[in-house]
Order: structure tokens, then sequence, then C-alpha cells
């Protein structure tokens, strides 16, 4: 069962990241321009260091692989794998279809639902 995560969802619409640790759920919308998709990891480690989360190998990382926009996606999905590089994270991937509204219930249903892939994550692009 994912207790703590890291939740990331750069798609071009709505962008948003969500992180849980020990039972408190924390949101930051992140607004959507070129400069943005390069400042994301500032964001994500910033959000991180200000909530305390201990990043290990108990913690994971949800992120949202389309379809949306190419650069977003890329950029989640490169971020994600970073960290599972540097601190023994897991990985998962998410449909964006299968979270109607980006908060921690719908987002625990997301996993009670299993509806998060552990495999080789496959992102959609939109055209």
């Amino acid at each position: 069962m994912i207790k703590d995560f890291l939740i990331i969802s750069f798609t071009g619409k709505n962008n948003s990241i969500g992180l849980r640790v020990n039972s408190n759920f924390f949101l930051k919308k992140i607004q959507t321009n070129i400069k943005n998709n390069e400042l994301l990891v500032n964001n994500i480690v910033d959000f991180i260091n200000e909530k305390e989360a201990k990043i290990d190998e108990n913690f994971s990382i949800l992120v949202n692989i389309g379809p949306g926009s190419f650069s977003g996606v890329r950029i989640s999905l490169a971020i994600a794998k970073g960290i599972k590089i540097s601190k023994g994270t897991k990985i998962y991937g998410y449909n964006n279809s299968h979270l109607s509204e980006f908060n921690l219930k719908n987002i625990e249903l997301l996993i009670k639902k299993n509806l998060i892939e552990n495999k080789l994550i496959k992102p959609l692009y939109l055209s």
C-alpha cells in the first residue's frame, strides 16, 4: 500500500503537484507557461523541503502519463525517474481520465482501485 507519495500532474491543464506525508496532504497549483516547464524541478524540490518529506525507498511518485502536453509529460517523467535513481523511490503512472479531480480522496481511490501502473511507463501525448 502506498502511504507517502508525491503526485505530479503536468499535462498542460490544471497543472498541480501533491504531497502526502505522515497522513497530511498538501497541494500546489502551478501556472502553465514555457518558463514553468523549466522551473518544475525547483517547485517540486522546494515543496518537498518545505513540507519536510523524507524521500526514500518507501516513498512513491505518481505521474500523470497523459493524454496531455508532450513536454509536460516528458518533464514529469524525467523528474520522477531522476528521484527514483537518486533516492530509490517507486514510480507509478496513471491515466488523466482515471482522476476526475485532483484531491486526496480521488487519489486514494485511484490507488485503491489499482488504476496505477508500476511497469514501464508509456505516456500518451496529444497531437
